[in-house]
């Protein structure tokens, strides 16, 4: 966005940011002050400060490239970077509309002709690789999911199992994914040799990396979980002659929920932080690719642009972490217990 651009909003994005918080606050009626205050001004006060404080220091550091970047600057370019994606699926649109013009003319003129479709090549924007870290992420976080909820439970039942785990967990647990992404790189690489891939090498050297990252929270969560279950739940499953599976579904995965979506909320946030950091050193497509990109570039844009990018990387961070808040709420039986 241009200079023009923001006068439309306003003269600065932060009387802008006021502007629609008064206009927001107009429109709510019949809401306690109190809790109005609590829930929406403290955080709106906060952020406002941070701006501020933002500003100012921003303005007395000088880099390579310039000024370290303000919050004008910052949304500045996050309008850019909206009207490049706009102006991409444009091309996007109007390369598609000529191949079909192209094909109903050869088609009329013969109406047995092959005709084909070409994929658009055009290059990835910011929010196209936004789209494909959450893919990747949501994949990978499934992914150890499935696994770290079996192992977990079945380590909080079994203290030989989980004697016998758990020395392979804490040595795994605190391995770096700059030490795991050369290994699956190249395992990869040596193994998924296809003409027709279904996965791009890409996202399975990312995802594999991501899983192998965020499976451990999962795991430790739900085998403390599991084993710190009431007694007095379990001798009731035995009074009733629960079977195994009856009695894993019906008492010690509901007992377990708190702690192991604990243990999944951490193990999103670990996979979010793997990834971002996977795909700037393998310079695979995603949010980390574009950083690393705009940090090679150099321009006098770039640090704007990198520093829009690491606010949105916190902030859909922020959104997963809420998405499994929701989920918690929505699978716990204890609907009054305070969840944050």
């Amino acid at each position: 966005m241009t200079t023009d651009t923001l006068k439309l909003l306003g003269t600065t994005p932060l009387q802008w940011l006021a502007n629609g918080l008064m206009s927001m606050l107009d429109k709510i009626q019949g809401i306690n002050p109190q809790e109005l205050i609590r829930s929406i001004a403290i955080p709106v006060i906060a952020f406002v400060l941070f701006l501020v404080i933002w500003g100012a220091a921003a303005s007395q550091v000088d880099t390579s490239l310039g000024k370290v970047p303000g919050p004008a600057k910052v949304w500045e370019q996050t309008m850019v970077l909206v009207d490049e994606h706009n102006n991409e699926r444009s091309r996007e649109k109007r390369f598609y509309e000529r191949q079909e013009k192209r094909n109903a003319k050869k088609l009329a003129a013969d109406p047995d002709a092959i005709v084909k479709i070409r994929p658009y090549t055009g290059s990835p924007t910011f929010f196209d690789q936004i789209w494909t870290s959450l893919i990747t992420v949501a994949s990978s976080f499934l992914i150890a999911s499935l696994f770290a909820i079996p192992i977990g439970i079945i380590c909080g039942l079994s203290p030989i199992l989980y004697k016998a785990l758990n020395p392979l967990i804490q040595i795994f647990k605190p391995v770096s994914p700059l030490a795991w992404l050369p290994i699956v790189t190249i395992i990869v690489s040596a193994v998924y040799v296809s003409k027709d891939p279904i996965f791009s090498k890409s996202y399975l050297t990312s995802a594999i990396t991501v899983t192998l990252c965020c499976i451990w929270p999962t795991i430790i969560n739900t085998t403390v979980g599991v084993s710190n279950i009431s007694k007095d739940l379990l001798n009731v499953s035995q009074v009733l002659r629960l079977g195994w599976w009856t009695k894993v579904f019906k008492i010690v995965i509901p007992s377990s929920i708190p702690m192991m979506f604990a243990g999944l909320r951490v193990s999103l946030g670990i996979g979010w932080m793997v990834l971002i950091a996977a795909e700037m050193l393998a310079q695979n497509p995603g949010l980390g690719k574009f950083v690393w990109d705009e940090f090679q570039n150099g321009s006098s844009n770039s640090l704007a642009r990198i520093m829009v990018a690491v606010f949105a990387i916190g902030f859909v961070g922020f959104m997963l972490d809420r998405l499994m808040l929701m989920l918690q709420k929505k699978v716990s039986w204890d609907k009054s217990a305070v969840l944050r």
